[in-house]
């Protein structure tokens, strides 16, 4: 069992940045992918960053390449996600989550936090 907890959301202004923390239970941190998703109001959730359980491999979505930076402290246990030149339509309630397979990218992520709200003003 793996307990998530996000942290580092806000309101900031479009073209602004921000950092987004997930810290996860348990000592097996390390064996797992981590990712961060998105759900804005009235659509489907979708992935927005994700990184392999040794942080060697990443993907990100096309709208969020060259601008969000998904990295990991296994030491720490803990995932970060850099988001510079924020968007409005980067708003949403992000989430982090743990994978236990090895397959990237994937949507079949086996726990979830409980989100962090970001909010980007034009």
């Amino acid at each position: 069992q793996v307990q998530l907890v996000e942290s580092g959301g806000g309101s900031v202004q479009a073209g602004g940045s921000l950092r987004l923390s997930c810290a996860a239970s348990g000592r097996t941190f390390g064996k797992y992918a981590m990712g961060w998703f998105r759900q804005a109001p009235g659509k489907e959730r979708e992935s927005v960053a994700q990184v392999s359980w040794n942080g060697f491999n990443t993907y990100y979505a096309g709208s969020v390449k060259g601008r969000f930076t998904i990295s990991r402290d296994n030491g720490k246990n803990t995932v970060y996600l850099q988001m510079n030149g924020l968007e409005a339509e980067d708003t949403a309630l992000y989430y982090c989550a743990a994978y236990s397979k090895s397959r990237l990218p994937s949507l079949d992520y086996d726990y979830w936090g409980q989100g962090t709200q970001v909010t980007v003003s034009s």
